[in-house]
């Protein structure tokens, strides 16, 4: 490509549309500073800097996801033939919430429209029915174990102000629960769940949480070969609690459990399935417009030394807002965990420690004029990030009429900067205390970058006071981001040493303390039962948007699911392609809507 007429018109345009032209042939045109790489010619190699320098590799695999495979997908629920169907369902559960009038059922339906991922359609009408109950949560009229635990959890989850105290009922002289599981085992589960909305200090849902573990994993073991609905439950919760799973992860698997139930019903399953379907069709079009953004900067194919994540990217921010009216949400949070997964790689495993020092100073100034002196591939980085936040400031100042290029300069500032603390970590070979471990990497986790960009990027009645909250990382934040960095900790702390890593909270521990890996394990665990407490505090308690406290929580609910077995954002094993594929490529088949079959 001839390059000549393109230098000479730089001269002549304004000043936010300039042409860059990196020494290994890549040609950027930048327009408002969004940047539009174009290959050259076929070198994709780093070239402005010592080839010779010995640098790490974590052998990362190329994305299982193809470009061409992203854009191929195509849904038939695009089509209006389904809109009149999944509006008379609808109307047809919203009629059901109107007319149910037992306690029980009233409870037992709210959550299974929250399950089955519907109950958004219904938020006024929920909103009612826990007003009424919460009114007589002090009725003297006596209810049994599951409605007791089963009121309980849904109103706190919902903000009421409940307190535990509501199941010293169920205690004996001795202060155990005394309930037998060959009477109730549906209560014995919801008490269960409803101990994980526990806040510090309630002894009475510690206690609840041991009892009835320990009855849960004995029917579980003997009822083994059984299928039916109540065990498809139990051995879910056994695996993660319902309060610890992101509710978009938790919708598919209950569609198929909810079959199951021999009091199911056929409209409400219907409905479900149906909205599934058309969300579906939403989310596959905003894959697939982000993967135009992501292609067209050129990231993956520059720096191949980095993971190319963005079908996982965009599944996080999926499971933190589904609704249909949040795309923006979910699309600018798969854009920035894309750039972050490529900064993580960028200080975990190629950069030396003289060059990652350089790029911290150069995020730190944010200032395009003073990054000379950087190597050509932390230039493709500066320039992406850069431009990624002036886009996002830019809706932002459109919409709003604020500038908070400020606030998401700093995020991305302080992520490098914990990131380069780490290197500095590992090139001298220092051992971190767990506390200072912590204090750093729940920054380095990325997620008070990730809510920072989301807190702008979700649609409502913006306070210019709320900026301190942000720049400060409020506890809500600190408390999904030391979630996320416990959980990613435990499933990936040995992969990570192996191809050369600072030592995480599990080697701190065992370090600091002479501990074993599995004392160690455990001691982790327990901080991460406590943070989640400390959680639900603030969940409940804290003065921002409700759907900003709702997003972090769901954060720190995907960490669960996503780092559950092993380090489901890098290693692209079957069981986490297998429920990607479920959740954004693959409809749910075999049922018929109103005539309309499904197939």
């Amino acid at each position: 490509m001839d390059h000549l007429p393109i230098l000479m018109a730089t001269n002549s345009i304004p000043a936010r549309f300039s042409t860059v032209i990196l020494s290994q042939g890549l040609e950027f045109k930048t327009f408002k500073n969004v940047p539009f790489p174009t290959q050259c010619n076929a070198l994709n190699k780093i070239s402005n800097h010592n080839q010779t320098t010995p640098r790490r590799s974590a052998n990362f695999k190329p994305s299982i996801w193809h470009y061409d495979y992203i854009q191929s997908l195509n849904s038939k629920y695009k089509q209006g033939t389904y809109t009149e169907p999944s509006q008379a369902l609808r109307e047809e559960v919203r009629m059901m919430l109107c007319k149910v009038e037992n306690h029980v059922y009233q409870l037992d339906l709210i959550d299974v429209l929250q399950r089955l991922g519907v109950a958004y359609h219904f938020k006024n009408e929920i909103r009612n029915l826990l007003d009424n109950i919460y009114d007589m949560v002090d009725s003297k009229k006596k209810k049994d174990f599951h409605a007791t635990a089963l009121e309980y959890r849904l109103l706190r989850q919902h903000g009421y102000d409940i307190s535990s105290d509501v199941f010293f009922n169920f205690l004996d002289e001795r202060d155990h629960f005394k309930i037998s599981e060959s009477v109730d085992i549906e209560g014995i589960l919801s008490l269960y769940e409803a101990s994980f909305y526990s806040l510090e200090g309630e002894s009475i849902l510690d206690e609840a949480r041991d009892f009835t573990l320990k009855i849960l994993e004995k029917y579980s073991f003997r009822n083994k070969s059984e299928g039916n609905y109540l065990s498809l439950l139990i051995d879910h919760s056994l695996e993660i609690p319902l309060h610890w799973r992101a509710p978009r992860w938790e919708t598919e698997w209950f569609i198929h459990a909810y079959e199951t139930r021999k009091t199911m019903n056929p409209s409400l399953l219907e409905f479900a399935k149906l909205d599934f379907n058309i969300l579906q069709t939403i989310h596959q079009d905003e894959l697939k417009n982000t993967s135009r953004w992501w292609r067209k900067i050129g990231l993956p194919e520059q720096l191949n030394f980095a993971r190319d994540r963005l079908v996982e990217s965009y599944f996080w921010g999926m499971g933190m807002s589904f609704e249909p009216d949040l795309e923006f949400s979910r699309t600018t949070l798969a854009k920035v965990t894309s750039l972050a997964t490529i900064i993580d790689d960028l200080y975990d495993v190629y950069g030396t420690l003289e060059e990652l020092e350089l790029f911290t100073e150069a995020i730190d100034r944010w200032d395009l004029n003073t990054i000379d002196n950087l190597p050509d591939y932390l230039k493709i980085c500066f320039y992406a990030i850069h431009d990624f936040v002036d886009e996002l400031a830019f809706e932002f100042l459109k919409i709003n009429g604020d500038n908070i290029t400020p606030c998401l300069k700093k995020v991305w500032s302080d992520l490098c900067k914990a990131y380069f603390t780490e290197a500095k970590w590992y090139y001298s070979g220092y051992k971190p205390s767990l506390e200072e471990y912590v204090e750093n990497a729940w920054i380095s986790i990325a997620i008070p970058l990730m809510l920072t960009h989301s807190y702008f990027a979700t649609p409502y009645s913006f306070q210019k006071n709320e900026l301190g909250y942000l720049e400060e990382y409020c506890d809500i934040i600190r408390f999904s981001a030391t979630i996320t960095r416990l959980i990613n900790d435990l499933r990936t702390h040995k992969r990570e040493n192996e191809f050369g890593d600072v030592p995480k909270s599990i080697q701190c521990y065992m370090n600091e303390n002479g501990a074993s890996e599995t004392n160690a394990q455990e001691h982790i665990k327990s901080m991460l039962n406590t943070t989640w407490k400390k959680m639900n505090k603030e969940a409940h308690n804290s003065s921002l948007p409700p759907i900003f406290i709702e997003i972090a929580v769901n954060l720190a609910r995907m960490s669960m699911c996503m780092y559950h077995d092993r380090d489901g954002h890098t290693i692209q094993d079957p069981q986490i392609k297998n429920r990607i594929s479920s959740l954004i490529f693959h409809p749910i088949t075999d049922t018929k809507i109103r005539g309309v079959t499904i197939n």
